[in-house]
């Protein structure tokens, strides 16, 4: 599970070119992850 979450978290960052735009995928990836739970 970890890879993937490495996986998901380097195609997210190479995807968005701005520090808004992290903040963005950033949360957007915790919003997933809370969902699984």
């Amino acid at each position: 599970m970890r890879v993937v979450f490495v996986i998901a978290l380097a195609a997210g960052l190479a995807g968005c070119g701005t520090v808004d735009g992290i903040g963005q995928d950033i949360s957007a990836g915790a919003r997933t992850v809370q969902g699984w739970f």
